[in-house]
Parts: structure tokens; sequence; C-alpha cells
């Protein structure tokens, strides 16, 4: 772990994808991701959404270290081992912050030519854009609809990790 650090992954940016499947991930995720031990990126279908996850390599070790808390051999870590882990890849930037999308993944976002970068906090997903939108404005509404507010820890320490 990097000493407390937490990326915080904000904001909606759209790259173009080239014919080689590589793309650039946004300047304000890699600044985010700067301080990690993987210079790139984990990458993971989404079982929730046609969207790929993106994690940093810190998140992904807290989840394995969350994995140790269960039993060893139940279903449910099994489950989650091959949802995750087996299907992640660790995708390092070039030199000119790209990653190489592999094509399972795009495939499972139907990403083609464009890919929305959507950050979600303490991590983020690439989308097709045009389905992300539609998925945005149906959370929004819910949201609206709802009245949805989340409940803030007191004090809310800043994401350096330390107090406030």
């Amino acid at each position: 772990m990097t000493g407390g650090f937490v990326a915080l992954f904000l904001s909606t940016v759209v790259n173009k994808v080239d014919r080689k499947g590589r793309v650039s991930v946004p300047a304000g995720m890699r600044a985010a991701l700067s301080t990690q031990p993987f210079q790139g990126i984990v990458a993971f279908r989404s079982f929730r959404s046609p969207a790929i996850e993106g994690w940093s390599i810190d998140l992904l070790n807290r989840l394995a270290d969350s994995l140790d808390e269960m039993e060893l051999f139940s279903e449910t870590r099994d489950d989650l081992a091959s949802a995750i882990f087996a299907d992640a890849h660790q995708l390092p930037f070039d030199g000119e912050g790209r990653i190489v999308l592999p094509e399972a993944l795009a495939q499972h976002a139907g990403i083609t030519t464009d890919a929305a970068f959507v950050g979600r906090g303490d991590t983020f997903q690439i989308w097709n854009p045009a389905t992300f939108e539609a998925h945005a404005e149906k959370a929004r509404e819910r949201v609206k609809n709802q009245a949805m507010l989340p409940r803030l820890r007191r004090p809310a320490p800043d994401r350096n990790g330390e107090g406030a």
C-alpha cells in the first residue's frame, strides 16, 4: 500500500480508440494513479454493467486482503476470485499514457472507436459512450426520484489519508 493515499477518480472523459486497441487514459486519472507501485490500471469485466471496471493495484490488493478473511475453499470466495481476479488484466501505461484494451474487455463493453472513462470515486469504469449516457440518464432519474443522499462520515479524512 502507499501509506493510506486513496486514488480519487472524477469526471467523464471520452477518448478515441485506435486500430490497435490503444486508448489514452485521461491525465487526471493517470495523476491519481501516479503514486501506485504499478504504473497502469487493473481492468476486468463489470458483472453489473456492460462496462470495464478500472482499479488501482492498491485497491485490488485490498480486495485480496479481504478475501483472506473468508474461508479458503468457500464457494463465495471462489466465485469472487473467479469473477474478479481470474478476469483481471494489468494494463501498463505506454510512454504516451495509453493502455491496450484486451479484446474480451472491449467486446464486453461494446467499445470500438471511442471509450468513456467514468470516474466513480475510488474506482472508474470504461464504457461505450452512448451506452454510458443512457445509463447515466437513468441513474440521475433514480437519484432524483428517490432523493438519495449518502451519509457523510464525520470528521471526513482528506484523500491523503490524514485526519481533518
